[in-house]
């Protein structure tokens, strides 16, 4: 049974109607990853937010300069904040770039469905652990959090890059949800 064939439950504008800069950057995306993230598409609606969205994403999620975790590391805990919030869209995308970055297609599943079950070492479990209780509750998070963190062996300037993609996906899963913006199909074909 396939997903509901709609991008987003909001009015999209006409893609050749979109300021040159964002036609530019999803031409991009098409090029380097086959696709335009139905994200993307949602945030058209918005270009302001677009552009400042994106921007965001790729500091947080992509530069290598600005955070020091690996590019898998932080998309585990797109994963594990996704699972946590049952986010539709974010648990198919991030899945596969788990399953593409990992090169372990089991390691997808067990991070959409209960983290809890991979095969981990030390300095992964305590960042999905911290993931997954700064996302449930947050209120209760204090200095033995980031104590265990530290004694994974995380310095304080990653410990900010967990929380800050922790952050990211909350705020991400909240909106996807909210607008019900569904994953591209071809998601669930890839690096199985």
């Amino acid at each position: 049974m396939p997903q509901p064939g709609h991008i987003a439950k909001i009015n999209l504008p006409d893609p050749e109607t979109l300021d040159e800069d964002i036609r530019k950057y999803l031409a991009l995306c098409r090029e380097k990853v086959g696709l335009v993230p139905n994200v993307l598409l949602a945030f058209t609606a918005k270009p302001e937010k677009f552009r400042t969205f994106t921007k965001f994403y790729n500091q947080i999620m992509l530069d290598e300069e600005t955070c020091r975790l690996s590019k898998l590391e932080r998309e585990m805990i797109a994963v594990v904040v996704s699972s946590a919030n049952r986010c539709y869209y974010c648990l198919v995308a991030h899945g596969h770039a788990v399953r593409q970055l990992s090169g372990d297609p089991q390691l997808g599943e067990m991070l959409v469905m209960n983290y809890r079950t991979a095969k981990l070492d030390s300095r992964t479990r305590a960042m999905l652990d911290y993931a997954w209780k700064v996302t449930l509750r947050s209120a209760e998070v204090g200095d033995a959090d980031r104590e265990a963190l530290k004694d994974a062996g995380l310095d304080e300037g990653e410990i900010f890059d967990v929380t800050d993609v922790v952050a990211l996906f909350n705020y991400t899963n909240r909106l996807m949800q909210g607008l019900d913006v569904m994953p591209n199909p071809e998601y669930h074909a890839m690096d199985r």
